[in-house]
């Protein structure tokens, strides 16, 4: 039991730990499937994002992308617009 006890504590510790890395992978996924829909790609999107100067973290642009389609689909365009004026 004592054992049992200390494997479990070691497991929870490393899923802990992992846990993180899932959540921004599926972050990434959901941003990545919004931006699509919107005929970007995820990659054009942050870049675009950061040359406009938008600050804001991919735990909220994915909630953003799942709760409220609309919002994203403006950030979508600010930072589509960036990439364009940026290309000229």
């Amino acid at each position: 039991a004592h054992e049992s006890l200390i494997h479990a504590l070691h497991y929870s510790d490393a899923h802990r730990k992992e846990r993180k890395g899932d959540m921004r992978r599926l972050w990434n996924i959901r941003i990545n499937a919004a931006a699509h829909v919107n005929g970007m790609s995820y990659s054009r999107l942050i870049h675009g994002l950061k040359l406009a100067g938008v600050a804001i973290n991919r735990k909220m642009l994915a909630e953003i992308a799942v709760r409220d389609p609309q919002a994203f689909a403006e950030v979508a365009d600010r930072a589509r617009d960036q990439l364009q004026a940026s290309a000229v």
